[in-house]
């Protein structure tokens, strides 16, 4: 049977590097593509950044593929996770040899929260001076996202994981997720430390070797994983996965670019190392290393992109990252 990919493109870079990331799929297997629109210029011609049919499109495929979405990614990425039943978003955070990175000696995995905190919706503008925003906390989510972390450093030989959070001020929320998972680490046997994450983010870059894998609420995790991209030489180089029980969907974590959107040379390495999870995901883990190990070849080895300090275009880098393999 030939696995589905709901490909989803969106706006800006996301035109550019998806199409690199499908190449590489077809060089290693036999999957069927389903294209699906979504994002700004979907919605200013039909009204809706994301049609009715991309939604169900992804919540019955296999797994999702997704490029970026500009002023209206809120609109579209939230749903999306949701469609495919996403509770914990993976966002690796590497550096690369033959990359200019800040910090060479990082290798981070983030396991965020999916689901709930501040990304919950709950705003309201109340008066002329006031706005309010509810942070949703659930032990059950909570709970979820510590199984996985458990079962994601037992199957990968981590020595256990850090929990980053803000228990100190957020008492109640952050309290009830402290509190969740490092009771679920504790009763898996799993070891599991915590850092204050204002702290964590100073320490992260002081010294990255010292930390692995670390789970965290919605927000932090998406502020302290864009922090470590800094680390590593960009966005330009982090995939996630955005994993539920049954599909999932895997993006880039950088935007649209709309400054080089267009002009041919986008950085495809992250939208490529969203396949190889992709990859990795639907069962095909000697697949997904041959990609892993190709595109960490061509970034030691070079053509590079001009955020990398190179002069290349995607097509150039899609095309060496092929060739490898």
């Amino acid at each position: 049977m030939t696995e589905e990919i709901a490909v989803i493109p969106g706006d800006g870079i996301g035109q550019e590097v998806t199409p690199a990331a499908i190449e590489v799929l077809e060089t290693v297997g036999k999957f069927e593509f389903v294209e699906a629109e979504a994002g700004d210029r979907v919605k200013d011609e039909t009204g809706e950044a994301l049609p009715e049919e991309t939604y169900e499109l992804a919540a019955s495929a296999d797994a999702t593929l997704f490029g970026a979405a500009g002023e209206t990614a809120a609109d579209v990425i939230l749903p999306l996770r949701e469609a495919v039943g996403s509770f914990v978003n993976v966002r690796p955070a590497r550096a690369y040899p033959g990359v200019d990175a800040l910090r060479p000696e990082t290798d981070l995995v983030f396991l965020r929260e999916n689901t709930e905190g501040v990304y919950s919706g709950h705003e309201n503008r109340l008066s002329e001076d006031l706005s309010t925003l509810t942070r949703v906390v659930t032990s059950s989510a909570s709970e979820r996202l510590a199984e996985f972390a458990c079962e994601y450093v037992s199957d990968g030989e981590y020595d256990g994981f850090t929990v980053a959070h803000k228990a100190n001020v957020m008492r109640e929320t952050d309290g009830r997720f402290r509190e969740d998972v490092l009771r679920v680490a504790d009763e898996r046997g799993v070891h599991a430390d915590e850092e204050l994450m204002d702290a964590f983010a100073t320490h992260v870059c002081l010294d990255p070797e010292q930390f692995e894998v670390i789970v965290c609420p919605n927000l932090a995790g998406d502020v302290l994983s864009d922090l470590a991209a800094g680390l590593v030489g960009g966005l330009g180089l982090l995939p996630s996965a955005n994993i539920g029980e049954d599909n999932a969907l895997f993006e880039p974590v950088h935007g649209t670019a709309p400054d080089i959107a267009g002009e041919g040379v986008a950085n495809p390495t992250a939208a490529i190392l969203s396949a190889a999870m992709l990859l990795d995901h639907l069962g095909y883990a000697e697949e997904s290393a041959r990609v892993d190990e190709a595109i960490t070849s061509v970034l030691e080895e070079g053509p590079r992109t001009a955020d990398l300090g190179g002069e290349a275009s995607t097509e150039d880098v899609t095309s060496a990252v092929v060739e490898r393999l």
